[in-house]
């Protein structure tokens, strides 16, 4: 073997693998946060309740992030209060209410495709208008496979699409729409991520939290079991409500937004798996097949060489 067959090997690209691992983080977190909603709402808890445990929690434990930031430089912060405000706007209160107010509209089975479709293509259309990011015949074919497995995962019927259910849709895509503008902001003005979910939790803590709260009293929180109530705390206020935000955007400073907005949509698929020792919900085979393609797509879609 001489020195130019091996300059032509391929080497490994650690900053590859180490986004592919978050970007598994991030999903398995996704996944464990809709299993333990399931499991709260079937505690007694709603919707609102676990959105302001989400928010509250992870608001409050990012908070001395928030406070360090303004200390070492509030100068810049205050300079940059229109980033920061937009970093706020897509991946806080108005996204969490997208989300959770289409559910009350569209079928389960849309919120396993329509969102999760909307991150993956906008990803890939915002990252090439905004950052220039060419979309390559790879990346577009992985996406592709990715939109198929989400479709045979979720077992959505023609039946299914119904008036009321296309204002869910709608309300999911625009949600999926704002995350991707996310990783796009993330990304241009090269973010911190840390701070990042800092500025969207507190952002959501002092917005959604006190409207709650003058809405309900918290009733519903006060009344539930302690077991229930800490576990949801530990769940989607410490591991879903800072760890998401966090990984994702880790995640775009390793692997750019349009590769990024891929890697949501294996939630659904691990949210199946995971909710056989949680839920005793036994995958199908039909869920089983769709995540098996969202891993093929998502692989064929995220190991493409990424060109400008």
């Amino acid at each position: 073997m001489n020195a130019a067959s091996i300059s032509l090997a391929p080497s490994p690209n650690p900053r590859l693998a180490l986004g592919i691992a978050v970007g598994l983080l991030a999903a398995s977190i996704g996944a464990l946060y809709t299993v333990f909603a399931r499991w709260g709402i079937g505690h007694g808890l709603q919707a609102p309740d676990l959105t302001v445990l989400r928010f509250g929690v992870a608001g409050l434990v990012t908070l001395p992030v928030l406070l360090w930031a303004w200390r070492a430089d509030a100068a810049q912060f205050v300079q940059r209060w229109r980033l920061w405000a937009g970093v706020a706007l897509l991946a806080g209160t108005p996204f969490g209410l997208l989300m959770f107010g289409a559910l009350q509209f569209a079928p389960p089975s849309h919120a396993a495709v329509f969102p999760f479709a909307a991150m993956s293509v906008m990803g890939l259309i915002l990252s090439a208008l905004v950052l220039g990011d060419r979309i390559t015949a790879r990346k577009g074919l992985g996406i592709g496979v990715v939109l198929s497995g989400l479709v045979l995962l979720s077992g959505v019927e023609a039946s299914s699409f119904t008036a009321r259910a296309a204002l869910g849709d709608a309300m999911f895509i625009a949600a999926g729409t704002l995350w991707a503008g996310f990783g796009i902001l993330l990304r241009k003005h090269r973010l911190d991520p840390l701070l990042a979910t800092a500025v969207v939790s507190f952002s959501a803590l002092v917005t959604y939290v006190p409207v709650y709260l003058l809405a309900t009293g918290g009733a519903r929180l006060l009344a539930a079991a302690p077991a229930v109530l800490w576990t949801e705390v530990l769940v989607q206020g410490l591991i879903a409500g800072a760890g998401t935000l966090f990984t994702y955007a880790k995640m775009v400073s390793l692997l750019g937004p349009s590769r990024a907005a891929v890697f949501p949509a294996l939630a659904p698929g691990l949210a199946a798996l995971m909710a056989w020792p949680v839920l005793g919900h036994v995958p199908t085979v039909a869920e089983t097949t769709g995540l098996v393609v969202v891993m093929s797509g998502l692989l064929v879609a995220v190991t493409g060489a990424s060109r400008r």
